[in-house]
């Protein structure tokens, strides 16, 4: 028996962007590790320890036992404590150390993937600490890494893969929750519409529609006379959608046509992951 099918395109998507990932950090010098990320107390080293961390329980290797500083301002949360204890056990590893442990995990990573035998629905315990089925968790590591490897890219100033096999999975995955977020974080009326218009290295154009229940759902047919149509970059959508950026700062970057109070209670609501 072989890797299942359906699990190959999250095994792909998290190949290319670990990849990526190793290739961006190799060069770098001392300071470029300390730059600061769009994530709030996490640097460039933050973002890489927080995935050799992860991928590294992802094998089943126990956490670190440490204990964390009461001085990180960013913690706040039982979950942002969890993440943080695989980042702040590396903080004062070198250049070298980080990229030496990140190779040796990718390689450890990528042997079993090839060998992950499995069947998808067999749950596991995943990092987050949650018990979720293996496609789920494959998907979800898929996800995390190109996120994570936008957020280097923007903060070391190298922008790419903005369409890569990583950035079609994280699309799929955040349009998902688009549904949601109009119907019921953002209580647009009954049997209205809105419409993502995006454009950039990712184009597609999606229509949530509200049922007279108040139910969304979320198709590709064009809607006429929508409530609000939101037209943006493929980067600023996904950039509100990880929570990276808050709809003030790239209000210049999204077009609002219609009801634009509901657009706001939309864009305000937009940030799905955690």
């Amino acid at each position: 028996m072989t890797v299942h099918p359906s699990l190959q395109p999250s095994i792909d998507a998290w190949t290319h962007s670990i990849e990526a990932i190793s290739e961006l950090v190799k060069p770098l010098v001392e300071g470029e590790w300390n730059r600061a990320t769009d994530l709030p107390g996490w640097s460039v080293r933050d973002i890489v320890s927080h995935i050799i961390g992860l991928e590294s329980e992802m094998l089943g290797d126990p956490r670190p036992i440490h204990s964390l500083p009461r001085d990180l301002y960013h913690v706040r949360t039982e979950f942002a404590r969890r993440m943080e204890l695989q980042v702040d056990v590396r903080r004062h590893h070198t250049g070298p150390e980080m990229t030496a442990e990140l190779e040796y995990m990718v390689i450890r990573r990528a042997r079993s993937l090839r060998n992950e035998t499995r069947d998808p629905e067999t749950v596991l315990r995943t990092p987050l600490g949650e018990d979720r089925t293996l496609a789920y968790a494959l998907r979800q590591r898929a996800f995390d890494v190109w996120v994570h490897e936008q957020d280097l890219r923007h903060a070391l100033n190298l922008p790419g893969n903005l369409d890569s096999p990583g950035a079609q999975l994280t699309r799929d995955l955040l349009l998902l929750a688009l549904p949601k977020v109009v119907a019921k974080d953002a209580g647009a009326p009954a049997d209205s519409a809105v419409v993502f218009d995006v454009g950039g290295a990712l184009e597609f154009m999606r229509t949530v529609r509200v049922d007279a229940q108040g139910n969304g759902t979320i198709d590709e047919s064009v809607s006429l006379g929508p409530a609000v149509t939101l037209s943006m970059d493929w980067e600023t959508f996904f950039r509100l959608a990880c929570g990276r950026v808050r709809p003030a700062a790239v209000a210049d970057q999204v077009k609002i046509d219609g009801d634009r109070p509901l657009a706001d209670a939309v864009l305000e609501h937009f940030a799905v992951t955690p």
